[in-house]
């Protein structure tokens, strides 16, 4: 059977399955118990039902209709992928469809009548999602609409579903992670204090991996491992746990068993946090009398019933201090991201000699013999060469021509294609090593381009840099400065649907949070010791992408002299704890690769753009040559960082 085939087969029996249950519609968003952004094979439901192996993304089917609705990054791909199938593509937006949408969708489907009966899983479905939906069913459709919470097609059908993942968990060294699980503890517990909770639910498994220093293996390039945690305040009067970890203790070995006991982390089954919640009590603590916090934005439907119902006290709602402590790294963990880029670099820097030597003048381009999935191979054996190396950190994005216009293209044997010496490549890759965790993009000539090409190329480029350039003050948001990366493009009316940059974590996710650079609001304020990339694009479908990403470091900016111009923001590490000012941020880059100049339109950019252009490619240049032994390498590097005039 084909895969369209298989996918419509599966909603076939779903829908005799909801037949058999009383349903009209189920819904199958992209997330797990945890809200994760990447999930364990075992919960990939809406890819199991639809065949959209995106990473966003939420799947309807009633008993006559089914839709998906992802956001822009995902549009061309979901097209290609859902073709046959009896899912149509509904285009948002946002990463997530709102609950009007889905609630409004289903109803319209079935006419407006009366009880029609809506399924999904309390244990995937966040409990603000399932809330929203609650309140536009009875602000708008009242007694048209039912939410059933406690039904779950994917037991029954999915044959051979992939298990909860084995993996081992291990210790990441605090030399590696430069402070200890008590440190981190005893923060949290100082920001409980503040609101008041007795206690804290941790289930986004980045974040008890970060609090416990712990790193394991069941998501694919993500180093996490499948939990819970419930983090208890200080009690003098109730001597007991520090925390309560609940996982699958097969996991453990006995260096990491030790290690929970000597930090007071008591163990319990993964399966039995629902039941200790529901009872209010977990591994001999009393939690009847706790005010729980937890965030009703990350927290499973499931769970967050169960703290309701067995506190007398009411739960703290509120979202988890974990992401903003985490946020800021810490001095080890910050050269360790250093030392990932120079591993990184060098990997990069022979890549790109490999694939695109640089010509002669009047010299014709190479033929390639190398294919999109090629690309991947290729770059991903010589990240594998540096020590430390744990794996990729996403899949590698390898999109040549119009391949490079879908947003998040993986290839496949079905798209592959090879790289011919004409047009870009567009190249977003990123490793995880044990020191840090890498997110880098390249937009690649391969040979001639068009004027438009080249035009978009200059134009991504100069939004770049006039944001890496950004200076600014303490308590900007990322939403502040989104503007800079776009305002090129947008006087040739161009523009993209993803946000300009993220957080990075150290050797966990390469998506963290909670600051962003992006056009709709985000609060979380810009401080220095974060990570956050700049990688602004433009996509022609049928034709070419391009996009340049580098991770950079929030550093304080120095202070300025009496009667001094502003300075080029530096490009070196900061300036001594001294003599910097306390209330004016820049961004440093960490990622070290040259970035073509070949396609640039010299006319189109300013003079402190080429200044700064220079100024990161003899910082790479310094940096790399002294990692690089082979010498077609190091003359390759030259040739590369070369000062554009």
């Amino acid at each position: 059977m084909t895969k369209a085939e298989i996918i419509t087969q599966r909603v076939q029996d779903l829908r005799a399955w909801m037949q058999k249950h009383k349903l009209d519609a189920y819904i199958f968003p992209s997330t797990d118990p945890h809200a994760g952004e990447y999930v364990p094979e075992h919960w990939k439901t809406r890819e199991w039902i639809s065949g959209f192996t995106g990473s966003a993304g939420t799947a309807v089917v009633t008993m006559k209709h089914a839709a998906l609705w992802t956001d822009s990054r995902y549009w061309l791909a979901a097209e290609e992928q859902l073709a046959g199938t009896p899912f149509e593509v509904v285009r948002c937006g946002r990463n997530v469809a709102t609950a009007e949408e889905l609630i409004e969708w289903i109803v319209t489907k079935y006419n407006h009548v009366v009880d029609i009966r809506v399924g999904l899983d309390a244990w995937t479905n966040t409990a603000t999602s399932v809330k929203e939906m609650n309140k536009v069913i009875d602000e708008s459709f009242c007694q048209m609409v039912d939410l059933v919470t406690d039904l779950s097609p994917v037991d029954e059908l999915w044959a051979q579903r992939p298990p909860l993942p084995t993996s081992p968990i291990v210790l990441q060294p605090l030399e590696l992670a430069g402070r200890t699980t008590a440190d981190k503890l005893s923060d949290i517990r100082r920001e409980l204090k503040r609101t008041g909770a007795d206690g804290l639910l941790v289930t986004q498994l980045d974040e008890i991996a970060w609090v416990l220093n712990l790193r394991g293996s069941d998501v694919h390039c993500t180093p996490v491992f499948v939990s819970y945690l419930l983090i208890l305040a200080d009690n003098d009067d109730k001597p007991g746990p520090q925390a309560i970890l609940y996982v699958n203790e097969d996991k453990l070995d006995y260096t990491v068993r030790t290690y929970l006991m000597d930090n007071g982390i008591q163990l319990c089954p993964y399966e039995a946090i629902q039941t200790d919640l529901l009872n209010g009590d977990a591994a001999g603590t009393d939690l009847q009398l706790c005010a729980i916090q937890y965030d009703p934005d990350v927290t499973c439907h499931a769970l967050c019933t169960a703290v309701e119902r067995g506190n007398t006290l009411c739960a703290v709602q509120k979202p988890s201090p974990i992401p903003a402590l985490r946020a800021i790294k810490n001095p080890v963990e910050i050269e360790g991201f250093r030392e990932a880029m120079l591993r990184d670099g060098v990997a990069m820097v022979k890549f790109l000699r490999t694939l695109s030597p640089l010509p002669e003048e009047g010299e014709a381009p190479a033929p390639l013999n190398i294919t999109e999935m090629g690309v991947d191979e290729l770059l991903t054996s010589l990240r594998a060469e540096h020590p430390g190396f744990r794996g990729l950190s996403f899949d590698t994005i390898a999109g040549y021509g119009a391949h490079g216009a879908i947003v998040h293209y993986e290839a496949t044997p079905e798209t592959d294609v090879p790289l011919e010496p004409r047009g870009l490549l567009l190249l977003d890759s990123g490793a995880q090593y044990d020191c840090g965790t890498t997110d880098i993009t390249r937009t690649i000539p391969l040979g001639p381009l068009t004027d438009e090409e080249r035009r978009d190329y200059t134009l991504v480029l100069k939004g770049h840099i006039r944001l890496a350039t950004a200076v600014f003050p303490e308590g900007t948001s990322g939403t502040q400065l989104d503007v800079l990366a776009r305002y090129a493009m947008w006087q040739d009316h161009k523009n993209y649907g993803h946000g300009t940059g993220h957080g990075v974590g150290s050797y966990l996710s390469v998506h963290e949070g909670p600051h962003q650079f992006r056009m709709n609001y985000v609060p979380a304020q810009l401080q220095a010791g974060m990570t956050v990339t700049i990688e602004p694009g433009i996509y022609i479908a049928g034709s070419h992408g391009v996009r340049i990403e580098n991770t950079m470091l929030i550093v304080p900016d120095p202070p300025l002299t009496p009667n001094s111009a502003p300075a080029s923001p530096s490009l070196t590490a900061g300036m001594p704890a001294g003599q910097r000012g306390p209330s004016w941020l820049r961004l440093e880059p960490l990622t070290l690769c040259p970035i073509d100049t070949r396609p640039i339109i010299r006319e189109m950019l300013l003079p402190d753009e080429i200044d700064y252009l220079n100024r990161y490619h003899a910082r790479v240049r310094e940096a790399l040559l002294p990692r690089l032994d082979d010498p077609a390498d190091r003359a390759w590097l030259i040739a590369a960082t070369q000062p554009f005039s």
